[in-house]
Formats: C-alpha cells, sequence, structure tokens
C-alpha cells in the first residue's frame, strides 16, 4: 500500500527546495518550519484595532471619538468597512503584492483578515464579495487584479460567494494618490460600470488593498446600489492614519 501521506510530504518538500515561501513582509526566503512568515517579521505588522474610526476604520487616538477627521466631515455611499493594516508598517510588502508580481500573498492576506477580522464579517451577513476593479489595460499589463487576489481567497475562507465580473472599470482613470480629494471625486465619474443586473444582492463586501480617501469605494458602491444592491461594506488591506 502506498504511503500516500509520505509522498505529499516529499513533493512539498522538493517543491519548497526548488521554489522557496518567500516572506510577505520582507520578501525572504523562509523557512519551511517558520509557517510561512519570518520570526523576525511576525511583530512588524501594525494592525488596526480599536479604537477605529465607525465609518471607514482608521485607527483613532481617542476612544471617546466615534469619527475619523475625514468621516465626520463628509458623508459616504458604502455603509462601513475595515482595513487590516496600517498603510506605513506594510507598504512595501502591498507595494510587491501590486507590482511585484507576488501573488502569492494573497492567501496570506486574506487568512490575517479572516483571523482578525472574522467576527466584523460575519456580522455583516453579506451575500457577495466584489472585488474592486482595475481597468482592462492595467489589468493586460500587470496580469493580474490584486484585489480580485484577496478576495478569491477571502471568499474561499468564508464560503461567500465572489463575483468578479460583475462590476468593471470603463474608464482609464488616474493615480489616486496624486490627486487632491475633490480631484478624486470627480476622476472616477463615470468609470465604473455593472456589467450584468441579473443577479440580485442583497449584501456585498467589496474588497480592495489601500483605502485612502474612500472615493474608489463610493464609486464603486454608488453603481451598485443602483443596480438594487441595499448595503454595500468593505475590507481593505491597508489604510492611512486617521485624523
Amino acid at each position: 500500500m502506498r504511503d500516500n501521506g509520505r509522498g505529499r510530504r516529499v513533493s512539498s518538500a522538493l517543491l519548497n527546495l526548488l521554489f522557496p515561501a518567500r516572506c510577505p513582509v520582507c520578501d525572504g526566503i523562509v523557512p519551511a518550519a517558520e509557517g510561512g512568515v519570518c520570526t523576525g517579521c511576525r511583530m512588524k505588522p501594525r494592525y488596526i484595532v480599536e479604537p477605529r474610526c465607525a465609518r471607514c476604520g482608521k485607527q483613532l487616538g481617542d476612544d471617546a471619538r466615534m469619527y475619523c477627521g475625514d468621516c465626520a466631515g463628509r458623508s459616504h455611499v458604502f455603509e462601513h468597512g475595515y482595513a487590516l493594516y496600517d498603510y506605513q508598517s506594510m507598504r512595501k510588502s502591498i507595494y510587491r503584492f501590486k507590482y511585484g508580481g507576488r501573488c502569492e500573498y494573497a492567501k496570506f492576506y486574506a487568512r490575517e483578515i479572516w483571523e482578525r477580522l472574522g467576527d466584523e464579517i460575519r456580522l455583516m451577513k453579506a451575500d457577495s464579495i466584489v472585488p474592486v476593479p482595475i481597468h482592462a489595460s492595467r489589468l493586460r499589463s500587470r496580469g493580474y487584479n490584486q484585489a480580485q487576489l484577496v478576495a478569491a481567497e477571502l471568499s474561499r475562507l468564508t464560503g461567500i460567494p465572489m463575483y468578479d465580473n460583475l462590476v468593471r472599470r470603463i474608464r482609464r482613470t488616474l493615480p489616486q494618490k496624486q490627486l487632491t480629494a475633490q480631484e478624486r471625486q470627480n476622476n472616477l465619474k463615470k468609470a465604473f460600470n455593472i456589467s450584468a443586473d441579473v443577479v440580485k444582492l442583497n449584501k456585498t463586501i467589496l474588497v480592495d488593498d489601500i483605502y485612502t480617501t474612500g472615493s474608489t469605494l463610493d464609486a464603486v458602491a454608488l453603481e451598485l446600489k443602483r443596480h438594487g444592491v441595499g448595503s454595500v461594506y468593505f475590507i481593505t488591506l491597508c489604510i492611512g492614519e486617521g485624523l
């Protein structure tokens, strides 16, 4: 009788030898025994914890406040959402994931989201996960949509179906980081389109990599609500500091 378990272990060891795992924090080679993250990197990510903004999830320094300065001064289309990391602590990791072809990081990020924000996701009672789309030209040049990779892994962990072709980005917009808040809103006008309205969804979780002002999430949420979605929440990997 074959020892299938032993065979899998040998295959795994050979794969790790030929294609060693990379730490999603520092990108160094991780010994198999260290569980996917360098021992020295386990304390480097700064997680967003309470108190946090009740709308965008930014870290707050005062637990007497409900909203950050940004959300206190403006309204959003989405209901609310959460981010996993403080941007500065994981910006190099996110850059490699987004532009450096490190698609394998998606499994790590999704596992972290589910472990740390699982209760919040359950309370959303969502019937769908939708990744924020990128324009077709960027998809061709990059080869993948980083938000879709995380959304797919999160869907697998949560059991919530992912609809990755529901929303399309029909205008190639300027990078949001180069623009003011008002310019971001104008930049995203008519940028998104619902590619199909045959699926009737009630509560949706948008997934993206970085939350800056929420303009992109608002623009996608607006299109979803125009097509009958009742509530739109979000999960992002990173968010900046609150005001």
